[in-house]
Formats: C-alpha cells, sequence, structure tokens
C-alpha cells in the first residue's frame, strides 16, 4: 500500500484566543493510502503542539517511518496495519491520520459511509454547540445572538483569557435563558482559582465548566468543590483518566485518541466507568471533523451525547465548509467513506 503526504495550511479568520495562547493557523499533513487496486482512502494529522505538546515535524516524521511497513503490508487487514504502524512509533496524532485513511477506505470499497460500518443505527445528523471566539463583550454578545437565531441551543465560551465574567454575563443575556452556556478554561486555574471563578460564574447558568485545571488529582477537588459540572479535555491524555471518576463528563477527539478505532474504544470505557462523553475537534481540517461526526453518530445510537464541538470550519477563511451545521446539527456525510473530499 503506497503512502503519500501533503501539507496544507489553513489560516483562521481571526486569531482564537485559549488560555495557551492564540491559535492564528493549522498546519495539516493530508495522508492518501492507495492500495494495489488502486482504491484511495484520506485521513489527515492535525497536532496543536500548544494543545497537545506534539509538534508537526515530529508527526511528519513519524508518517514517514510507516511507509516501508505500508508498502509490505500485502495481506494485512486494517487494524493489523494500523497495529504494524504503531510498533514503529506509537504517536497518536500520526496514527490518527493512518486509521482514518484506512476507515475511509474501507468505506469506499463497501460503499457505505463510516459511520454505518461503526454501527448498525448511526444517527442522521449530531448536535453541536457554537464557539464564541470574540474577546471583548460587544463581539461575545454579537456572536451570541447570531448562533441562537441559527438554531445553536448550546454555546461554548473560552474563560481563563481575561474579563471572564464580562464577557460570561454578556453571552447569557445576549443567548437568553434557554441555551446551554459551556465554558473552556483549557487548565487556565489552579484548583483554588478554579474553585473561586467557577463559583463566581456559576450565577450565568452553566451547563459545564470544561478542564478548569489540569490533572486527575487536581479535577477531582475541583469536582467535589463546586456546585457545576465539570468535564475533562486536556487531562484525559493522563495515563488512568477516562475510568477515573474524577469529572461529570469527558471530551475526546479524534487525533489524541489516535483515530477512529481507539476514539470508540475510550468512548465505551468513559461510559461504562458513568461518564458522558462528547467528542471535539482541536481545529481539525474537512477530514478530522467528518471523521468525529461519524463516530459521534455511531456512538449516538448507543445512548445519548452531549453537544459536540464539531461546529469548527466556519473559523476557517477560505475555505468551503463540507459540512455546514443547521439548526444547531451536523448531517452526517451519506457518501461512501467519511464523505468528504481533501481540500
Amino acid at each position: 500500500m503506497r503512502l503519500d503526504l501533503a501539507r496544507r495550511t489553513l489560516r483562521l479568520a481571526s486569531p482564537l484566543e485559549t488560555a495557551y495562547g492564540p491559535v492564528r493557523e493549522r498546519e495539516l499533513l493530508l495522508v492518501a493510502l492507495t492500495d494495489r487496486d488502486g482504491l484511495t482512502g484520506y485521513g489527515e494529522a492535525a497536532p496543536l503542539e500548544a494543545y497537545d505538546g506534539v509538534g508537526f515535524e515530529r508527526v511528519r516524521r513519524a508518517l514517514e517511518s510507516y511507509a516501508p511497513v505500508l508498502d509490505g503490508s500485502e495481506g494485512l487487514n486494517g487494524g493489523q496495519l494500523l497495529e504494524a504502524c504503531r510498533q514503529v512509533e506509537d504517536l497518536p496524532e500520526a496514527l490518527a491520520a493512518i486509521d482514518l485513511a484506512l476507515w475511509d477506505r474501507a468505506g469506499r470499497r463497501a460503499g457505505r459511509p463510516v459511520a454505518a460500518l461503526l454501527s448498525s443505527d448511526p444517527r442522521e445528523r449530531v448536535a453541536v454547540n457554537a464557539t464564541l471566539s470574540a474577546r471583548d463583550r460587544a463581539g461575545v454578545a454579537e456572536q451570541a445572538a447570531r448562533a441562537v437565531r441559527e438554531g445553536f441551543s448550546c454555546l461554548k465560551l473560552k474563560v481563563g483569557i481575561g474579563d471572564d465574567a464580562g464577557r460570561v454575563a454578556a453571552a447569557r443575556a445576549a443567548a437568553g435563558p434557554q441555551a446551554a452556556l459551556r465554558l473552556d478554561a483549557n487548565g487556565a486555574w489552579s484548583v483554588e482559582e478554579a474553585v473561586r471563578a467557577i463559583d463566581a460564574l456559576a450565577p450565568a447558568g452553566l451547563e459545564l465548566v470544561e478542564e478548569p485545571t489540569h490533572g486527575l488529582r487536581a479535577m477531582r477537588e475541583v469536582r467535589e468543590r463546586v456546585a457545576v459540572r465539570v468535564s475533562i479535555d486536556e487531562t484525559a491524555a493522563e495515563h488512568g483518566a477516562l475510568s477515573a471518576d474524577v469529572a461529570d463528563a469527558v471530551c475526546l477527539k479524534i487525533s489524541r485518541c489516535g483515530g477512529l478505532s481507539a476514539l470508540v474504544a475510550a468512548a465505551t470505557l468513559v461510559r461504562l466507568a458513568g461518564a458522558e462523553v462528547y467528542l471535539a475537534s482541536t481545529l481539525d481540517g474537512p477530514l478530522g471533523v467528518a471523521a468525529a461526526v461519524h463516530a459521534a453518530a455511531a456512538l449516538s445510537s448507543r445512548g445519548p451525547m452531549p453537544h459536540c464541538g464539531l461546529a469548527t470550519l466556519a473559523l476557517f477563511e477560505d475555505l468551503d465548509d463540507p459540512l455546514p451545521p443547521s439548526d444547531g446539527h451536523i448531517a452526517l456525510p451519506m457518501a461512501p467513506g467519511l464523505g468528504v473530499a481533501p481540500f
């Protein structure tokens, strides 16, 4: 099986401010796997070093090191291929790209969308939240009001970046009392800071606060001391986190999990441990977001899922969004494979 790589850069229409700094663009590696019959499956690697600590060049080198394994892969199935690559270098961000391409290829060969390979009854659409990216109160209010008009019932706002109280109040006032308001601190706070901040912001009516602090021990303490539901995101990468019972929900991501296969397994473990699970994008490209939509559609058939953070492609400039949200949902792509073309 031949491996081809191509570098792509997506620029955000405006920087997304986070506790770990602004994100202005995303460098992606597109992966194409072509078998001897000429059938090609596509995937993407989407490392975000400030978020996951893994740099673009490290992922590129790992993918290049998989090429000889894939070239001599005749007779191996998808799971065996992925394991052979893992034996060369166990890097989730790189393995995710291979995994996505294998699923895309399998769906194309079967003439079915990937979600239909994961579940006998995938949902036809996935509920998603709107992301409020403005730094100022007026901008947040404008975005919140527009999101509600467009049919979103869940809004997500970054906190830990300044004027949290003012921006949260503006979002709530503009969105009205019915919309769910989700905050994401990206681990900006210590335990004491997190408790104070959540207590101060709670009167606005919060669905949950994502990653208020980092680490299992710290997350457990925050959860025990606040009345608002909390979820883990970055902390989910720690050993044993998925079943540690330190949060009410766990945010899973394609890149960090190492692809669709590992994400579905991780979601099952989270649910068995008694927590909710939802999926989100690390500002992925179209292939990564499509893969997460397929996973969410399949997982939703096994139980309810909170709104997913997958309506992110509209944040990029000069990108024709192949998965536009409508009435707060993204429709499952029904074409064979992942259902979207490499950009």
